[in-house]
């Protein structure tokens, strides 16, 4: 491994997967969702310009399931332009080292997520106190430790604009992590959630088992700030997408995704937000 990285002393591969593990499944013409066990990359460009860049990493020890899945729609070979991060958890960039080795390419991240990624600071523990399933009482075993890929890490651009993706914009949605932010192209409505919003109960480890298809805010178990979470889903429904990729959970389009937008945003506060959790603070989404 490059000694100028390297992932933190927790990070280990976990027995965790879905029914969708592995499953690849064109989006729009050019946006494809991965399923890589319970967490989904993203693929930006037109196959048969053999040219894309990937958002996200994927979980602990998946990197040649991400190469492969890449070569299956771009052709033997191929290499992303750059890797785009919604956020630093274990599970979206647990085979970022391996994937950077093979590739050796650029890491886009918010600067708020940076600390997280260069090895100077870990994320607030995960909440295994917090109403929800069984992945919510197992999350004390996730990897939580900074990892290092500061030779290989720069900012998204204060202007919102993506490198090698003139049509898409990146939007700061905190709450689920300090610089979380999703990715959205108006000519077309496409949204790529990261966590900011799922359509898995992720907190339930039989739903992300069989990958349930349902509307929920941000896994309960690493959301620090919902306060934060809640402006994030407004900002969200507010861009009106037409199709949506989240992090975890299945691709939602149409009719379908905005009956189940609109009813996580009118319901966020009484239904979404734990009832019970250290990070929650109900008084403070009233204001």
């Amino acid at each position: 491994m490059d000694k100028q990285m390297s992932y933190g002393d927790d990070y280990k591969p976990l027995p965790a997967t879905s029914i969708a593990d592995d499953v690849c499944i064109q989006v729009v013409p050019d946006v494809f969702s991965y399923t890589n066990k319970i967490v989904n990359l993203v693929f930006i460009g037109h196959p048969d310009e053999n040219e894309f860049v990937l958002v996200d990493a994927g979980m602990p020890n998946s990197a040649h399931a991400i190469i492969k899945a890449c070569e299956r729609v771009y052709g033997s070979g191929c290499r992303p332009k750059a890797i785009l991060l919604t956020h630093g958890h274990f599970d979206h960039v647990g085979s970022i080292i391996e994937l950077l080795q093979h590739w050796d390419v650029s890491v886009y991240a918010h600067a708020l997520e940076h600390p997280f990624l260069n090895g100077e600071q870990q994320y607030p523990e995960a909440d295994p106190t917090v109403e929800g399933g069984m992945l919510a009482k197992l999350s004390p075993l996730f990897p939580n430790d900074p990892i290092n890929i500061e030779s290989h890490l720069k900012p998204y651009p204060a202007d919102g604009t993506i490198p090698f993706l003139e049509d898409f914009k990146w939007v700061h949605t905190p709450g689920h992590s300090p610089g979380h932010v999703s990715l959205f192209r108006e000519n077309d409505r496409t949204l790529i959630v990261g966590d900011a919003f799922v359509t898995v109960k992720q907190d339930s480890l039989y739903k992300t088992l069989t990958q349930h298809k349902e509307i929920n805010g941000p896994p309960r178990y690493f959301t620090t700030d919902w306060s934060e979470a809640y402006r994030s889903v407004q900002k969200l429904h507010q861009l009106q997408p037409e199709a949506a990729i989240t992090g975890h959970g299945a691709p939602m389009s149409g009719l379908e995704l905005k009956e189940n937008l609109d009813k996580l945003v009118h319901d966020f506060k009484e239904v979404y937000v734990p009832d019970y959790g250290k990070y929650v603070k109900k008084n403070d989404l009233l204001h």
